[in-house]
């Protein structure tokens, strides 16, 4: 629970106290995602690998925007926005991200996997900031936008021409990796 002494106006210190939670396991999961995207950009070998390489970069720059974003609004709203990487496996509920260098479709696969969590747990976050807070609600319901455009860019490359995608029935990146090599 952060230690606050101050807050936005309209909200009392409980509500914010929960928005800054809410908040610091989004920050957790933006600074992992953006790591996540270049370790990819790093990683990623095989045919369409510069497409894929270079339609990541854009990737990583928006989210570590919307990191910036969301510990600017944790410190508007009196709480410390923790950015290092022991505040990320502190709060994180997820693995870290399994593949190595690996082919185009691999890394994509397991991306369309790391890319759903991110979205599902910013729509839990959006459905209890909609009670707290309209303002933090709106800046993660446009972050989530632009991160599903984001994986329907993945999945695009994922998609056969019956519409079906190979990550689908996948419960981890190795399977969603394994599934789309």
């Amino acid at each position: 629970m952060p230690d606050i002494s101050y807050t936005t106006p309209g909200l009392d210190t409980d509500q914010s106290t929960r928005v800054i939670d809410l908040l610091q396991y989004r920050l957790a999961a933006y600074n992992d995602l953006h790591l996540t995207l270049k370790h990819v950009h790093w990683n990623v070998v095989g045919p369409n690998f510069i497409a894929v390489h270079e339609m990541i970069d854009p990737q990583v720059e928006l989210v570590r925007g919307f990191a910036d974003e969301v510990a600017e609004r944790i410190a508007t709203m009196g709480g410390s926005p923790g950015g290092t990487t022991g505040d990320i496996a502190r709060v994180r509920d997820w693995d870290d991200y399994a593949l190595r260098r690996d082919t185009v479709a691999a890394h994509l696969g397991a991306l369309d996997l790391v890319y759903r969590g991110v979205v599902t747990s910013n729509r839990d976050a959006i459905a209890e900031l909609g009670d707290l807070d309209p303002i933090t609600e709106d800046m993660v319901i446009a972050h989530t936008a632009e991160l599903e455009k984001f994986q329907w860019f993945v999945r695009a490359h994922l998609e056969n021409a019956a519409g079906e995608i190979t990550t689908t029935g996948s419960t981890s990146e190795t399977g969603a990796a394994d599934a789309s090599r």
